[in-house]
């Protein structure tokens, strides 16, 4: 007669038991294995896995204490994405089938012909407003840095004003002009370019007629632009016969007098920026007391 040893099961061991896997059917060895299953129904490998360790723990069978409250926390862990069931895929899926069949009906939209007028204006509105803080933001960034005093806040200040005012009027400056030439043109039934200069002016008058220096500056940039087009244009014409010799010289010799006689005795007529600009060329570099304001700065800081 064999002698057990206390704390030992007599017969199989428990590791032997743990080996062997969950039974589908009745006993006391299914019963102890796990808990019953369905006919054709398999355990997943983690569940198996699972019973396996706390069976090599128990005795005869028995949970003991620790393990029998640790199961109900085993038993609320969270399943697998792949096996959690087709309702949590569905809801993963549901948002992004909901965007698609958004961006389909917007895609839709938008290649509707009936349509293009009023989506011209609006994308005409994104792109002035888009435009707009691109030309202006560097030009600003370096201006202000370059000229203005004050603190770095008052810098950034001036800086994002500046931007937000010509993305401003320009967009709103795009959607007005399109939306006048699309209205035109359903009265009318056709496009004559009548409708282009009538409708460029309503919008010049509405958007950039208050005198500031962001508008000042946008109407002196096109001023230019339109003096050689227009000049361009008369010699296309016949208006003016075609030059044998490039003009260009002459004319960058009279705007250069022209400019510099204004600063120099009406400098008041100039625009403030222009004036900025032409007094660090020309009135600053007359004025030095040593070799740091003749060389590394343009005044001296007890004198700025």
């Amino acid at each position: 007669m064999t002698r057990s040893r206390p704390g030992r099961p007599a017969g199989p061991t428990a590791a032997s038991a743990a080996r062997a896997p969950p039974s589908a059917g009745g006993g006391e060895a299914g019963r102890s294995a796990g808990p019953p299953l369905a006919a054709g129904q398999t355990f997943p490998t983690y569940e198996r896995l699972r019973w396996r360790r706390l069976l090599a723990k128990s005795v005869d069978g028995q949970l003991k204490g620790p393990m029998r409250m640790a199961e109900p926390r085993l038993r609320k862990r969270a399943l697998p994405a792949a096996e959690a069931g087709p309702g949590g895929r569905c809801a993963m899926a549901g948002g992004g089938d909901a965007l698609r069949a958004l961006l389909r009906a917007a895609n839709a939209l938008l290649q509707q012909r009936r349509y293009h007028a009023a989506l011209a204006v609006l994308k005409g509105f994104r792109n002035g407003a888009v435009y707009g803080a691109k030309i202006r933001a560097p030009h600003a960034l370096v201006m202000t840095f370059l000229f203005k005093s004050g603190s770095l806040r008052e810098k950034l200040k001036s800086i994002a004003q500046a931007t937000y005012t010509h993305s401003r009027n320009l967009a709103y400056f795009v959607f007005t002009y399109k939306g006048l030439m699309a209205l035109q043109s359903q009265l009318q039934g056709k496009k004559i370019p009548f409708h282009s200069f009538f409708a460029a002016c309503i919008g010049g008058w509405l958007v950039f007629g208050e005198n500031n220096a962001i508008n000042s500056q946008i109407i002196m940039y096109l001023l230019s632009r339109i003096l050689f087009g227009l000049s361009r244009l008369a010699v296309e014409k016949g208006y003016v016969p075609q030059p044998k010799q490039d003009p260009f010289p002459l004319v960058a010799a009279l705007i250069w007098g022209t400019v510099l006689w204004l600063f120099e005795y009406h400098r008041q007529t100039l625009q403030p920026s222009l004036q900025s600009s032409m007094t660090y060329l020309y009135d600053d570099s007359n004025v030095w007391h040593d070799i740091s304001d003749f060389l590394i700065y343009n005044k001296r800081t007890d004198s700025k």
